[in-house]
């Protein structure tokens, strides 16, 4: 692996757009967005008088699930996430900073020498058809987040048929991402397991064989349900970033507990326009990283350079 990449990896509620993403799905279906989020906080209560654990973080899948079965979300998949993606709003300066990032690495010949340059990837508890669906996705090269299967495949048992169900709406959950699996995704980017697949994400691999050494990485995200994710990028040598909403006084607490608590290097509000503290402190790490590598593989192409014969004088 050359280690030329720096990886900026992003959350996405109220980190890069504000509020939840959800929010575009119950406008189209008319329904309480609180009303909603109330029933789904109450769950792990009910199925735990059941006998039955769930995950907190992804309950409101299975929620969103029932929601389609009952006629609530009529006809709601993927292709409709994807649209509805479509409607999200973002802070101001994106996504113009991922462009701004990555081009002030690009544009460099100093950095051009080993091929040094930026990449973007986002790791949401969200839905991932509807980030496609939004116009981050043209700036970023990965997605992490939770999927639907509409069309289950049929079981094949007993000789039935091969065929898939056929059905219009959302109906499994796919694949989930939560606040600690988070961590698996950092994990995969670390190693290069989203690059190749023929590397495990638990495959034992040397810091010197990873694709992207943590200390390579930036991490931005909003707030506490973050901090495995702070943790670890930030226990190996990576940067931390906290964001929070303009005028919000809670969330300014939350991230400025995380700067006590050594999670984060440093915080401000969701801007990133332009001369703003968030777009000025990206800027900067960003190159202050490119420099480090840039140093790091221009020492080791001396090292592995031989010296040359010369006249030997009498």
């Amino acid at each position: 692996m050359d280690q030329n990449t720096i990886a900026i990896v992003w959350d996405f509620d109220k980190t890069l757009a504000a509020g939840y993403m959800q929010e575009p799905i119950f406008r189209k279906f008319n329904i309480d967005a609180d009303a909603f989020w109330e029933e789904v906080n109450t769950l792990p209560q009910l199925y735990q008088a059941q006998g039955i654990k769930v995950n907190t973080d992804t309950i409101y899948l299975n929620h969103m699930i029932t929601c389609a079965s009952q006629g609530i979300f009529p006809s709601l998949n993927n292709e409709m996430l994807f649209d509805l993606g479509k409607e999200l709003v973002f802070y101001p300066g994106i996504p113009g900073i991922f462009k701004t990032l990555r081009e002030l690495i690009a544009s460099d010949s100093k950095y051009q020498q080993f091929g040094i340059h930026v990449e973007h990837y986002i790791i949401s508890t969200g839905l991932t058809s509807m980030i496609k669906g939004s116009a981050i996705n043209a700036h970023v090269d990965g997605i992490w987040g939770c999927e639907f299967i509409e069309t289950p495949i049929k079981s094949r048992l007993r000789g039935a048929d091969e065929a898939a169900l056929e059905n219009s709406s959302i109906q499994q959950i796919g694949y989930i991402i939560d606040n600690t699996s988070k961590t698996r995704a950092i994990f995969e980017i670390n190693k290069g397991s989203n690059k190749h697949e023929f590397i495990n994400v638990n495959s034992r691999i040397e810091n010197k064989d990873r694709r992207v050494p943590f200390s390579n990485m930036i991490y931005v995200a909003d707030g506490p349900s973050d901090v495995p994710v702070f943790s670890v990028v930030k226990q190996y040598g990576g940067r931390t970033f906290a964001i929070y909403p303009s005028g919000d006084i809670t969330a300014f607490r939350q991230v400025n507990q995380l700067i006590r608590d050594g999670r984060v290097d440093m915080f401000a509000e969701a801007d990133y326009s332009e001369g703003t503290q968030a777009y000025m402190w990206l800027t900067e790490q960003t190159k202050e990283i490119a420099d480090a590598i840039y140093q790091y593989l221009r020492t080791e192409a001396e090292k592995s350079a031989s010296v040359p014969p010369r006249h030997i004088s009498a």
